[in-house]
C-alpha cells in the first residue's frame, strides 16, 4: 500500500491527527482532519509535498465520525465521500438528529445521578458542531466491503471508540489504516455515545471496544496507521498490555464500591482532580469499568428512582 502520512493540527489535548493519503487505482484520502484553517494549511501542503493538488484526490474515506476526523471533506466537494452510515448524521446535523442527541445524553446523565447543573453544561458542549465538515456521504461502507480502486482494501467494523468507527486491511500486505482503534502513547477512549439505530439503548462501549482489539489483534496486521503518532508493528503484544491495563481499572473502581453508588459518585473520587473541567470523558470511562464489572458478574447494576446504582455482588 503506497501511503503518505499527513500529520495536521488540531485544538485538542491528543495533538495533531494523521489523515493518509493512498494512491491506487484511485487517490484516496482517509480522514480530513477538523475544519480549522490551521488544518486546512497542513491538509493542502501535505497533499502537495506527496505530489498531487486537493482537486486530484477522487475519494475520501472516513474511518469515524469524530471531529478531528472529518471536518476537511468539505473542501473536497468534487470526490466521493465514504463512510459509516452513522457519519452521515453528523454531516447533516438535522435539527431532529440533534434533538434525538441532546434527549440522548440527558437520558444517560439522569441516570448516572448525574445533577442538573451538570447536565446542562455537558449538553452544551456543541462548539464542536463547527469543527465538523457539512458534505453528506456519497456512500456507505460497512463489514466485508472492498474499498473502491483499492483492490484487497476491505473494511471492518471496529465500534468502541465511536460507533461509526471502521478500519481497512490490505489483504495481501496486512497493512491496515486504523483510525483511533489502536493508539503508539495513549489508549483510546471507549465514549459514550447513541447507538447506530438511533434508539434510546446505550451501547456499551468499553465491551464494545475490547471486543474491537481482539478483532485487530485477530487480523494479523503487520503495520497498523494510526490516527495519532506513529505507526505500530507488534500489535497483539500492544493490544494485551491495553487490556490488561483496562482491567486493573476496572478493579480500582470495584476497590471503590464499598457501597452502592451511582456513576456520577464514583467519578467524582475516581477523578477528583479533573472530573468538574473533563466530566463527559471521565463519566465515560468510569460507567465502560461499571459495564466490565457487571459483565464479568462482579457488581450488579439496579434503578432506583430513575437512578442506576452499582453494588459488588
Amino acid at each position: 500500500m503506497e501511503t503518505f502520512k499527513i500529520e495536521i493540527p488540531t485544538p485538542y489535548a491528543v495533538g495533531d491527527v494523521n489523515a493518509f493519503l493512498v494512491k491506487g487505482d484511485a487517490l484516496t484520502l482517509f480522514d480530513a482532519g477538523p475544519k480549522t484553517e490551521e488544518a486546512y494549511d497542513a491538509l493542502k501542503w501535505g497533499i502537495r509535498s506527496a505530489g498531487y493538488d486537493m482537486k486530484d484526490v477522487e475519494q475520501v474515506v472516513l474511518t469515524h465520525h469524530h471531529p478531528d476526523h472529518v471536518g476537511w471533506v468539505d473542501a473536497f466537494s468534487h470526490a466521493e465521500i465514504l463512510g459509516h452510515a452513522y457519519v452521515d448524521h453528523w454531516m447533516k446535523k438535522t435539527p431532529e438528529f440533534l434533538h434525538y442527541h441532546n434527549t440522548f445524553y440527558a437520558k444517560q446523565l439522569k441516570e448516572g445521578g448525574v445533577p442538573e447543573k451538570y447536565i446542562q453544561r455537558i449538553l452544551k458542549v456543541k462548539g464542536e458542531i463547527e469543527l465538523f465538515g457539512s458534505l453528506p456521504l456519497t456512500g456507505y461502507l460497512k463489514e466485508g466491503d472492498e474499498i473502491p480502486g483499492h483492490k484487497g482494501l476491505m473494511v471492518y467494523e471496529t465500534p468502541g471508540h465511536g460507533q461509526s468507527h471502521l478500519v481497512f486491511l490490505e489483504e495481501g500486505t496486512r497493512q491496515c489504516i486504523g483510525g483511533d482503534l489502536l493508539l503508539e502513547r495513549t489508549s483510546s477512549n471507549p465514549l459514550v455515545e447513541p447507538p447506530a439505530d438511533l434508539s434510546m439503548e446505550r451501547p456499551k462501549s468499553l465491551l464494545q471496544y475490547n471486543a474491537s482489539l481482539q478483532k485487530l489483534k485477530a487480523l494479523n496486521v503487520s503495520k497498523l496507521y494510526t490516527g495519532h503518532g506513529g505507526e505500530i508493528t507488534e500489535i497483539g503484544k500492544l493490544v494485551d498490555e491495553r487490556l490488561e491495563r483496562q482491567k486493573q481499572r476496572a478493579i480500582k473502581v470495584y476497590d471503590y464500591l464499598v457501597k452502592p453508588q451511582t456513576n456520577f459518585e464514583l467519578t467524582t473520587q475516581l477523578f477528583e482532580r479533573i472530573y468538574q473541567q473533563q466530566l463527559g470523558l471521565t463519566l465515560s470511562e468510569t460507567l465502560g469499568q461499571l459495564d466490565y464489572l457487571v459483565e464479568n458478574e462482579m457488581v450488579e447494576a439496579k434503578m432506583q428512582g430513575g437512578v442506576i446504582y452499582y453494588s459488588r455482588i
